[in-house]
Parts: C-alpha cells; sequence; structure tokens
C-alpha cells in the first residue's frame, strides 16, 4: 500500500518498518513513531525544510515560531551540532510536544536541555542578529510578522509560509499576472531583498504539501 507522505494520520509503532534504514531521517522517524503522536505530514515537512536549511545556514541559535511539536528545532540541532541551543514558541500549548520531545531526547541525549519550548507571542521573544529564524506553516499574515522580526534584528529567516489572504497579506500589485499565492510570496522576496538580505527560493516535494515555497534570506554584511 502506498504511504501517502501528505497525510494526516499519526505515525505509530505499526508504521517503523517503513524506516528501516539506517540514515538520519529513517532514525528519526521510527523514533517518532514510538512517540506515536506526530502526525505524518508533520515528519516528512519537517525533514525537507530543516536539511535544505542546514545546506546554506550553520550554526546560530535557532529560534521556531509557530512551532507545534517543535520537530524542526530538534531536527536542526540534530543535523549541525555547532548550534548549541534553541528556543521552540508557538501561541498555543501542544501537549503532545513533550513527548516527542523526550522521544528524541531518549534516542539523542545530547540534545537534553538544548530545546526550550515556550507558549507565547511572537513579540515577547528577543531576537538577535545571530539567529536562525524559522518558521514551518506559520498561517496567512504571520509569515510576514516572522519576517518582519527578523529584519529589524538582522537575523537570518527561513520560511514556508500557507494560508495565502489577499485581505490580511501584501500581493504587491501582481495578481494581474499571478496567483494569489504567488504574488504573496514574490512581494515577501521582494522586501527582504529591499531590506539588503540575499534570498534563496526552493520548494520542497509537492507531494507533500502544495503550499511548498522555501524562502529563506540572509543579511548581508553592512559596511561601517
Amino acid at each position: 500500500m502506498p504511504f501517502d507522505p501528505s497525510s494526516r494520520a499519526r505515525l505509530n509503532p505499526r508504521h517503523l518498518d517503513r524506516f528501516p534504514g539506517e540514515t538520519l531521517f529513517d532514525r528519526v522517524a521510527r523514533a517518532v513513531c514510538e512517540a506515536d503522536c506526530l502526525p505524518r505530514k508533520e515528519l516528512f515537512e519537517s525533514w525537507e525544510v530543516a536539511r535544505r536549511v542546514r545546506r546554506r545556514i550553520r550554526g546560530r541559535r535557532v529560534v521556531e515560531f509557530a512551532a507545534g511539536h517543535a520537530l524542526v528545532a530538534h531536527l536542526l540541532l540534530l543535523l549541525d551540532d555547532s548550534s548549541e541551543r534553541a528556543l521552540a514558541i508557538d501561541a498555543k500549548p501542544v501537549p503532545s510536544a513533550a513527548r516527542v520531545a523526550q522521544t528524541l531526547v531518549s534516542h539523542w541525549p545530547r540534545l537534553k536541555g538544548r530545546v526550550e519550548r515556550r507558549v507565547g507571542d511572537l513579540a515577547g521573544v528577543d531576537l538577535e542578529a545571530g539567529d536562525l529564524v524559522v518558521s514551518v506553516h506559520a498561517c496567512g499574515a504571520l509569515s510576514d510578522t516572522v519576517i518582519d522580526r527578523a529584519i529589524r534584528a538582522r537575523a537570518v529567516v527561513a520560511l514556508l509560509p500557507c494560508c495565502h489572504d489577499a485581505d490580511t497579506c501584501d500581493t504587491g500589485g501582481l495578481t494581474g499576472f499571478l496567483s494569489i499565492p504567488l504574488a504573496v510570496d514574490t512581494t515577501r522576496v521582494a522586501r527582504l531583498r529591499a531590506a539588503e538580505y540575499d534570498v534563496f527560493t526552493q520548494t520542497i516535494p509537492a507531494e507533500i504539501t502544495p503550499q511548498n515555497r522555501l524562502i529563506l534570506g540572509v543579511p548581508q554584511e553592512r559596511e561601517g
């Protein structure tokens, strides 16, 4: 039977044999199967984002906004151990996030105490220029808030937006040429470039999610 990576069904111990290898992905997948609480889509989505980010950006404190289970934060530390710590913040409590964290720490003890999960508003987080700000599916205008916070701090930002809304998101006047989601994301890229960021655009596999555009912005060094 095909194993649909876009499914929102929960991974559980019955799926362990779907991940038989010794790659980091398979090992993480088996761990979250043991946790028995993570949607399948979230595993594949988080992995595809995290590995693309780490191909370009190493080190830094990780700050994950709209973090959910905080899987991206944990993956970014696993993929690059030179990041000493991560902060994962979400506006609402996600009770099963603790189970995911405990299971991952049981397999990778070096993660213990390095990922702080916090419930609260984005505005309550102090960002620094050395941070890596990441958010996977921050809905609608929340993606713009993540970009604005990163620009203000001159932090690196990695964003997989979703729920594009012409009423709350800036389309840049491009809807005569482009669909609303593409117009919104194109305008986001333009905003980062105007703020003197180098921008890299990629996609994750569409079979995981149709909202698959990844925007990665790195602040240019300013003279003086």
